[in-house]
């Protein structure tokens, strides 16, 4: 098992909602080392438990893996805004990558574009819309929302506009009902709320209007600018571990010595949760480093529906998309 779990194969439990409903809570997961490499261990400590020798990191290696990450994959890696030090001892998460190395991401009014290209939700890709009913005075019916997986409602009798939660499948079946005039995406507009949460800080940006970024590729160059630094000091000294500051206006030192351009020594990825109005993801800290990517996730092994106390028998075995 030390061997299989260390190697090849990893398992996991999902405990958030952030990609529902393509993953649920509760979802036990198969997670594939070998699909991107695997990575070797970075630090010394009792295997399958939080006990490590903290302070002492050793070289780490990923051997070749026999596919390159593509974009739409369900990816488990080490946060990379957790403080613990050790990057293989930083808490798992599971994202989707939406944005590859070299690219340019950018969210409008909810929808992602990919160097300008809109970028279509999967059947799974749940998020916030607005609902608005011909009579104020109608209720939705909620046993007929959660019947198409609507589990968020916000109503207020005698308003017209109703709040939830849904995929695009359950949205277009909303819009067909006789008492509903049309169904909007809900654009989050208070840019204040979001100053300080979101990567890059103070840049105006939302979870629905966020951007644009360039995502850094491995031995890509970039020029180092008053416009470019907020959006690559993280990288430089927190993942690739040179000293950075800036000293004046578009003026730059790296480990100590004056600096115009700066290049990237891995690849990075954009990752967005599948609820997208339920997670931190890239647009909170930025990007996630190649070396701290764990593996592929291909499969749900079992599920369990804390509510119900029972096992979601439909999802057992079921492939991940």
């Amino acid at each position: 098992m030390l061997i299989v779990r260390t190697l090849f194969f990893d398992l996991f439990r999902i405990p958030t909602p952030s990609m529902e409903k393509s993953l649920m809570v509760g979802d036990y997961l198969f997670v594939s080392k070998l699909h991107y490499g695997t990575r070797t261990p970075m630090t010394f400590g009792i295997p399958f438990t939080s006990i490590y020798l903290k302070g002492v990191q050793i070289p780490f290696f990923r051997f070749p893996g026999f596919t390159e990450i593509k974009r739409g994959d369900s990816v488990v890696f080490n946060w990379p805004a957790d403080n613990v030090s050790a990057v293989d001892r930083r808490a798992h998460y599971i994202k989707r990558i939406m944005g590859l190395p070299g690219e340019t991401l950018e969210v409008r009014d909810k929808i992602v574009y990919i160097d300008g290209e809109a970028q279509a939700m999967k059947p799974g890709m749940q998020q916030s819309w607005t609902v608005y009913k011909t009579n104020p005075k109608a209720q939705l019916s909620p046993s007929a929302l959660e019947d198409l997986g609507v589990t968020e409602i916000v109503q207020q009798p005698g308003s017209s506009v109703v709040l939830i939660v849904a995929t695009e499948a359950a949205v277009d079946v909303i819009r067909s009902w006789s008492w509903v005039s049309r169904v909007e995406p809900a654009i989050a507009t208070q840019t204040e709320r979001y100053d300080e949460l979101l990567f890059p800080p103070n840049h105006g940006y939302t979870p629905d209007n966020y951007g644009p970024v360039s995502i850094p590729a491995e031995g890509e160059t970039i020029e180092l600018t008053d416009e470019t630094w907020p959006f690559v000091h993280t990288v430089i000294t927190r993942y690739e571990h040179h000293s950075a500051e800036r000293t004046g206006p578009d003026t730059f030192l790296i480990d100590g010595l004056p600096a115009s351009s700066y290049t990237f020594e891995q690849n990075y990825y954009f990752a967005m949760g599948d609820n997208r109005d339920n997670s931190e993801d890239s647009r909170f800290w930025g990007y996630v480093p190649f070396d701290h990517v764990v593996g592929k996730a291909l499969l749900v092994y079992f599920s369990w529906d804390k509510d119900a106390k029972l096992p979601r028998f439909n999802r057992i075995f079921s492939l991940i998309r």
